[in-house]
Protein backbone atom coordinates (compact mmCIF):
# COMPACT_ATOMS: atom_id res chain seq x y z
CA UNK A 1 0.00 0.00 0.00
CA UNK A 2 2.26 2.16 1.00
CA UNK A 3 4.11 2.05 -2.82
CA UNK A 4 1.19 2.14 -4.31
CA UNK A 5 -0.18 5.78 -2.68
CA UNK A 6 2.70 8.24 -4.25
CA UNK A 7 1.28 7.15 -7.49
CA UNK A 8 -2.42 7.30 -6.45
CA UNK A 9 -1.93 10.89 -5.49
CA UNK A 10 0.03 11.44 -8.56
CA UNK A 11 -3.22 10.29 -10.62
CA UNK A 12 -5.44 12.13 -8.46
CA UNK A 13 -3.69 15.68 -8.91
CA UNK A 14 -3.87 14.70 -12.94
CA UNK A 15 -6.99 14.23 -13.00
CA UNK A 16 -7.81 17.44 -11.19
CA UNK A 17 -6.04 19.36 -13.28
CA UNK A 18 -7.46 17.73 -16.25
CA UNK A 19 -10.82 19.07 -14.64
CA UNK A 20 -10.28 21.90 -14.43
CA UNK A 21 -9.04 22.71 -17.57
CA UNK A 22 -12.09 20.96 -19.25
CA UNK A 23 -14.37 23.30 -16.78
CA UNK A 24 -12.47 26.37 -17.64
CA UNK A 25 -12.69 25.73 -21.44
CA UNK A 26 -16.14 25.58 -21.11
CA UNK A 27 -17.07 28.25 -19.29
CA UNK A 28 -14.43 30.33 -21.03
CA UNK A 29 -16.10 29.69 -24.79
CA UNK A 30 -19.32 30.29 -23.69
CA UNK A 31 -19.00 33.42 -20.98
CA UNK A 32 -15.80 35.12 -21.86
CA UNK A 33 -12.83 35.37 -19.09
CA UNK A 34 -15.16 37.25 -16.77
CA UNK A 35 -15.88 34.18 -14.90
CA UNK A 36 -14.97 33.78 -11.38
CA UNK A 37 -12.23 31.27 -10.42
CA UNK A 38 -14.88 29.93 -7.64
CA UNK A 39 -17.16 29.00 -10.55
CA UNK A 40 -14.33 27.46 -12.45
CA UNK A 41 -13.96 24.92 -9.27
CA UNK A 42 -17.13 24.54 -8.69
CA UNK A 43 -17.64 23.59 -12.43
CA UNK A 44 -14.21 21.14 -12.13
CA UNK A 45 -15.81 20.07 -8.81
CA UNK A 46 -12.56 20.63 -6.91
CA UNK A 47 -11.97 22.88 -4.18
CA UNK A 48 -10.77 26.59 -4.74
CA UNK A 49 -8.07 25.75 -2.70
CA UNK A 50 -7.02 23.13 -5.04
CA UNK A 51 -7.51 25.27 -8.15
CA UNK A 52 -5.85 27.77 -6.87
CA UNK A 53 -2.46 25.30 -6.39
CA UNK A 54 -2.34 24.39 -9.95
CA UNK A 55 -3.10 27.81 -11.23
CA UNK A 56 -2.39 30.62 -9.14
CA UNK A 57 -3.74 33.34 -11.12
CA UNK A 58 -6.61 33.30 -13.87
CA UNK A 59 -3.86 34.82 -16.19
CA UNK A 60 -1.99 31.34 -16.06
CA UNK A 61 -4.81 29.34 -16.43
CA UNK A 62 -6.28 30.94 -19.82
CA UNK A 63 -2.67 30.44 -20.89
CA UNK A 64 -2.66 26.78 -20.43
CA UNK A 65 -6.26 26.63 -21.23
CA UNK A 66 -6.02 27.90 -24.54
CA UNK A 67 -2.71 26.82 -25.64
CA UNK A 68 -4.39 24.27 -28.45
CA UNK A 69 -5.72 27.35 -29.83
CA UNK A 70 -2.91 29.51 -29.93
CA UNK A 71 -0.93 26.25 -31.83
CA UNK A 72 -3.82 26.24 -33.77
CA UNK A 73 -3.80 29.79 -34.99
CA UNK A 74 0.76 29.45 -35.94
CA UNK A 75 -0.59 26.73 -38.01
CA UNK A 76 -3.01 28.82 -39.39
CA UNK A 77 -0.54 31.34 -40.50
CA UNK A 78 2.14 29.25 -41.32
CA UNK A 79 -0.15 27.29 -44.26
CA UNK A 80 -1.37 30.99 -45.26
CA UNK A 81 2.53 32.23 -45.68
CA UNK A 82 3.43 29.15 -47.28
CA UNK A 83 1.54 29.73 -50.49
CA UNK A 84 2.94 30.95 -53.56
CA UNK A 85 -0.43 33.82 -53.72
CA UNK A 86 0.13 35.69 -50.77
CA UNK A 87 -3.31 37.34 -51.31
CA UNK A 88 -4.97 33.66 -51.36
CA UNK A 89 -2.38 32.73 -48.26
CA UNK A 90 -3.99 36.18 -46.31
CA UNK A 91 -7.12 35.02 -47.48
CA UNK A 92 -6.81 31.61 -46.29
CA UNK A 93 -5.67 33.08 -42.74
CA UNK A 94 -8.64 35.38 -42.52
CA UNK A 95 -11.26 32.75 -42.93
CA UNK A 96 -9.67 30.51 -40.72
CA UNK A 97 -8.59 32.63 -38.04
CA UNK A 98 -12.08 34.47 -37.93
CA UNK A 99 -13.82 30.71 -37.92
CA UNK A 100 -11.14 29.55 -34.60
CA UNK A 101 -12.17 32.43 -32.88
CA UNK A 102 -15.50 32.31 -33.43
CA UNK A 103 -15.76 28.74 -32.08
CA UNK A 104 -14.48 30.39 -28.70
CA UNK A 105 -15.52 33.72 -27.23
CA UNK A 106 -12.90 33.14 -24.70
CA UNK A 107 -9.73 32.84 -27.02
CA UNK A 108 -10.43 36.09 -28.57
CA UNK A 109 -10.26 37.93 -25.36
CA UNK A 110 -7.29 35.88 -24.53
CA UNK A 111 -5.70 36.65 -28.00
CA UNK A 112 -6.38 40.49 -27.77
CA UNK A 113 -5.49 41.27 -23.53
CA UNK A 114 -2.07 42.33 -22.59
CA UNK A 115 -1.95 40.70 -19.38
CA UNK A 116 2.45 40.54 -18.85
CA UNK A 117 1.80 37.22 -17.05
CA UNK A 118 0.13 35.59 -20.04
CA UNK A 119 3.71 35.33 -21.86
CA UNK A 120 2.87 32.20 -23.84
CA UNK A 121 -0.46 34.16 -25.58
CA UNK A 122 1.87 37.38 -25.68
CA UNK A 123 4.47 35.38 -27.47
CA UNK A 124 1.30 33.77 -29.98
CA UNK A 125 -0.18 37.08 -30.59
CA UNK A 126 3.14 38.25 -31.82
CA UNK A 127 4.35 35.48 -33.97
CA UNK A 128 0.75 36.07 -35.81
CA UNK A 129 0.46 39.41 -36.23
CA UNK A 130 4.21 39.85 -37.42
CA UNK A 131 3.90 36.97 -39.60
CA UNK A 132 0.46 38.11 -41.18
CA UNK A 133 2.15 41.82 -41.13
CA UNK A 134 4.98 40.27 -43.71
CA UNK A 135 2.39 38.40 -45.51
CA UNK A 136 0.50 41.55 -46.71
CA UNK A 137 3.19 43.04 -47.60
CA UNK A 138 3.35 40.34 -49.98
CA UNK A 139 -0.24 40.95 -51.16
CA UNK A 140 0.02 44.61 -51.05
CA UNK A 141 3.23 44.27 -53.84
CA UNK A 142 1.13 41.61 -55.90
CA UNK A 143 -1.37 44.44 -56.34
CA UNK A 144 -4.24 42.17 -54.80
CA UNK A 145 -4.23 43.98 -51.29
CA UNK A 146 -5.59 47.71 -51.29
CA UNK A 147 -2.34 49.71 -50.11
CA UNK A 148 -4.25 51.47 -47.47
CA UNK A 149 -4.52 48.67 -45.63
CA UNK A 150 -3.19 47.92 -42.11
CA UNK A 151 -2.45 45.56 -39.54
CA UNK A 152 -4.92 47.62 -37.13
CA UNK A 153 -8.02 46.34 -39.48
CA UNK A 154 -7.20 42.59 -38.79
CA UNK A 155 -7.30 43.63 -35.13
CA UNK A 156 -10.64 45.31 -36.11
CA UNK A 157 -12.06 42.35 -37.69
CA UNK A 158 -11.31 40.15 -34.83
CA UNK A 159 -13.10 42.55 -32.35
CA UNK A 160 -16.39 42.84 -34.97
CA UNK A 161 -16.04 38.67 -35.09
CA UNK A 162 -16.04 38.86 -31.30
CA UNK A 163 -19.59 40.59 -31.10
CA UNK A 164 -21.10 37.88 -33.77
CA UNK A 165 -23.65 36.37 -31.59
CA UNK A 166 -26.32 32.82 -33.09
CA UNK A 167 -28.01 30.88 -31.38
CA UNK A 168 -25.44 27.72 -31.59
CA UNK A 169 -21.39 27.57 -32.31
CA UNK A 170 -22.46 26.18 -35.74
CA UNK A 171 -24.68 29.33 -36.51
CA UNK A 172 -21.49 31.54 -34.81
CA UNK A 173 -19.27 30.06 -37.49
CA UNK A 174 -21.51 30.22 -40.36
CA UNK A 175 -21.90 34.22 -39.71
CA UNK A 176 -18.71 34.32 -39.03
CA UNK A 177 -17.60 32.38 -42.88
CA UNK A 178 -19.98 35.41 -44.42
CA UNK A 179 -18.31 37.92 -42.10
CA UNK A 180 -14.73 37.16 -43.88
CA UNK A 181 -16.35 36.92 -46.80
CA UNK A 182 -17.18 40.73 -46.46
CA UNK A 183 -14.52 41.82 -45.03
CA UNK A 184 -11.72 40.20 -48.08
CA UNK A 185 -13.90 41.71 -50.02
CA UNK A 186 -13.37 45.02 -48.49
CA UNK A 187 -9.73 44.07 -48.15
CA UNK A 188 -9.42 43.62 -52.29
CA UNK A 189 -7.79 46.30 -54.03
CA UNK A 190 -10.03 45.52 -57.26
CA UNK A 191 -13.13 43.60 -55.25
CA UNK A 192 -13.95 41.06 -57.96
CA UNK A 193 -17.32 40.69 -55.74
CA UNK A 194 -16.93 36.76 -55.17
CA UNK A 195 -20.05 34.73 -53.99
CA UNK A 196 -20.30 35.01 -50.19
CA UNK A 197 -20.34 32.57 -48.05
CA UNK A 198 -24.35 31.11 -46.91
CA UNK A 199 -25.84 33.79 -44.74
CA UNK A 200 -26.69 32.37 -41.00
CA UNK A 201 -29.89 33.19 -39.14
CA UNK A 202 -28.94 35.76 -36.11
CA UNK A 203 -30.76 36.09 -33.31
CA UNK A 204 -31.21 39.65 -33.44
CA UNK A 205 -32.00 39.40 -36.91
CA UNK A 206 -35.72 40.26 -38.52
CA UNK A 207 -37.60 37.81 -39.34
CA UNK A 208 -38.27 37.96 -42.45
CA UNK A 209 -34.17 39.98 -43.11
CA UNK A 210 -33.03 36.39 -44.95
Amino acid sequence: MTDRLPHTLRSDALDNRERILDAARALFSTDGLDVPMREVARRAGVGPATLYRRFPTKQTLVAEVFADQLNACRAIVDEGCADPDPWRGLCLVIERICELHARDRGFTEAFLSTYPEMKGVAAGREYTVKAVAELAQRAKEAGRLRSDFVLDDLILILMANKGIHATSTAGQVKASRRFAGLAIQAFEACPRHAPLPPAARLASAAPDST
